[in-house]
């Protein structure tokens, strides 16, 4: 699986530059869990289709918030056309993490932390993520490229 913008992030980028559509203030970035759990596609709309990873031992529930101010939006003539790279997150493993269930396989971008919460776009982890106490995660790299 790749990393990807859902179709409902794509609409709801349009909404916000062309129909006026309220922009959001925060958005966050959620762990959801691998195994035999739903994976994210373009198709998704709802974090209410994915397994959030569970809170506790360094994750907490809705994920890392960020703004404006952790995002970075560029114009890169002649390949991807624009861009939109987040600033580094990172989780502090205080015990086994996840504290239960499947390891983190996807982070997604979304509109909020409620479960009817849009899914702008998908990461793909390479595999299902578990610590131990005292390990991190790091994401480096969030991106979404917009090209025709």
């Amino acid at each position: 699986m790749a990393s990807g913008t859902t179709d409902k992030g794509k609409y709801l980028m349009l909404k916000y530059s062309f129909d006026a559509e309220t922009v959001p203030t925060t958005y966050q970035i959620i762990l959801c869990q691998g195994g035999s759990e739903p994976s994210p596609t373009k198709a998704t709309d709802s974090l209410s289709s994915l397994t959030e990873l569970a809170a506790g031992n360094g994750y907490t529930a809705g994920g890392k918030a960020i703004t404006a101010s952790d995002m970075t939006v560029t114009e890169v003539d002649g390949s991807v056309g624009a861009k939109m790279v987040v600033d580094d997150q990172q989780w502090d493993a205080t015990g086994a993490f996840p504290s239960s269930g499947d390891g983190a396989r996807w982070a997604v971008l979304t509109d909020g932390t409620a479960s009817g919460s849009n899914v702008l776009a998908y990461f793909d982890l390479t595999s299902d993520r578990t610590l131990v106490d005292g390990q991190f995660l790091k994401l480096t790299g969030i991106e979404i490229d917009l090209n025709e």
